[in-house]
């Protein structure tokens, strides 16, 4: 049997990040709430104990790469440096598709914390299996 692995999903916005949580035995995301900076983010990766980060990469909606944001490309680097794995994937669309799920404002966790459940949990159903 294999380690029980981590993992932290990461929807980076310049004012707030969403963050979702998994396991690599469930490998189901649920949201886990949305932090305002990079130190706040390192904060939970160590706290947390996360093994591999899964960060949505921004990008238009033709496929061409947004990354040409000074703010990500800095906090992506930084996240590569933390020595964890780093997975990116696709993130168009996240936000509208967290707005879609059922539930009233009230009930509902943060866009940003949904937002980053669907980006872990699209790397989960695409590579998840194969981490183990």
């Amino acid at each position: 049997m294999s380690e029980l692995k981590l993992y932290l999903g990461i929807d980076w916005g310049q004012k707030k990040i969403g963050l979702s949580i998994a396991d690599s035995q469930t490998q189901l995301a649920t949201p886990f709430g949305v932090v305002p900076t990079l130190a706040e983010v390192l904060k939970i990766i160590e706290q947390e104990q996360i093994d591999e980060l899964v960060i949505g990469r921004p990008q238009f909606l033709n496929g061409d790469d947004a990354n040409d944001n000074a703010g990500f490309a800095y906090f992506l680097s930084q996240l590569k440096n933390s020595g964890l794995d780093v997975h990116l994937v696709d993130e168009r669309l996240t936000s509208k598709q967290a707005d879609k799920l059922e539930g009233n404002k009230k009930e509902k966790a943060d866009q940003d914390a949904i937002a980053a459940m669907i980006i872990l949990q699209s790397w989960l159903d695409r590579y998840g299996r194969n981490q183990e």
